[in-house]
């Protein structure tokens, strides 16, 4: 089969399309063909060294979330049949991942009447990530939560599960998403310089909770400069008046100088209640755009621009 297999660590530049044997599915495991398989951030960062300590040795494969169709059963598995289209987390601890003609997984649900594979390979990690979130920070139906960068992938199911669990929803987010975001129900504002002020004139009481979806630093408005000490985490911080009650997805390092909580522990448990949202409309990650395997370096290339748009996604 062929698939895109790195065996230096580096840049996007080190990935290569190759022609490698098929994988075959462990206990517990299913292998599908591949029909759309989602890029995220940490598709580089796992390129560039992340983990390296802690899983196999090179060469490796990119791409942690596909859909596709079921092409074979590992011992042990039931629920499910060839010939089923599934999505899922791909799993990335072999000479091939996600980014492949086949692939491995270790959790799926089957994709819902209507929902194209491109648009369930966009849920995965965005909704698993977004959900895992809101449970850890503990924000309540009733609450006023203020997601913070909602324009990315996760700030924007996280918008659409807080809304559809009854929270209130403030969102900082660009023009791209912000029309979008607004029709489902959030009161909208840009991020940047004002944006304390911009958000305590969305509400007359207290922002109860903060949930940083941004990229670490929490600068997404300029990303040619650095970000200041914390990024935007000191700013949510006095809207909500208590570190406790703020939450990041990805600036670890400023969360533990200033008091604020992270989450890390990737669970997913909730497949197919992310299934049925989706094919109830309900959740929804915007695809920007669609590559071949041979255009991983376009692809890339814009995904490290960190203006997508909405979810990058390579498609067989």
């Amino acid at each position: 089969m062929k698939a895109l297999q790195f065996d230096r660590f580096g840049s996007p530049d080190v990935i290569l399309l190759r022609d490698v044997p098929q994988p075959e599915p462990g206990p517990g495991q299913i292998r599908i063909a591949v029909r759309a398989c989602g890029l995220t951030p940490a598709d580089w960062h796992v390129v560039d060294g992340l983990l390296a300590d802690h899983l196999p040795p090179l060469p490796r494969g990119l791409g942690l979330e596909v859909a596709g169709t079921v092409d074979a059963l590992g011992e042990g598995v039931d629920g499910v049949r060839i010939g089923d289209r599934v999505f899922g987390p791909a799993t990335f601890d072999g000479p091939t991942a996600g980014a492949a003609e086949y692939a491995l997984m270790p959790a799926w649900a089957r994709i819902p009447e209507g929902v194209t594979a491109e648009q369930a390979a966009a849920l995965p990690m965005a909704a698993e990530t977004a959900w895992r979130a809101l449970d850890d920070l503990g924000v309540q139906p009733g609450e006023l939560l203020l997601v913070h960068g909602a324009g990315t992938t996760v700030g924007e199911a996280a918008v659409r599960f807080a809304l559809h669990r009854g929270i209130r929803v403030i969102a900082t987010a660009g023009p791209t998403r912000a029309a979008a975001l607004e029709e489902i129900g959030a009161r909208v504002t840009a991020y940047g310089e004002g944006m304390a002020e911009r958000v305590s004139a969305l509400t007359p009481g207290p922002v109860d909770r903060a949930l940083d979806t941004t990229p670490a630093g929490g600068r997404i408005d300029r990303v040619d400069q650095p970000s200041p000490a914390g990024g935007s985490l000191p700013t949510l911080i006095g809207l909500t008046g208590d570190p406790g009650r703020v939450l990041t997805v990805s600036d670890f390092a400023a969360a533990a100088e200033l008091g604020v909580r992270i989450t890390t522990e990737i669970r997913y448990d909730q497949m197919n209640e992310f299934a049925r949202l989706a094919g109830e409309g309900i959740l929804v990650v915007p695809v920007a755009r669609t590559y071949t395997l041979e255009q991983i370096q376009e692809a890339a290339k814009l995904s490290q621009a960190r203006r997508p748009g909405g979810k990058l996604m390579l498609v067989l």
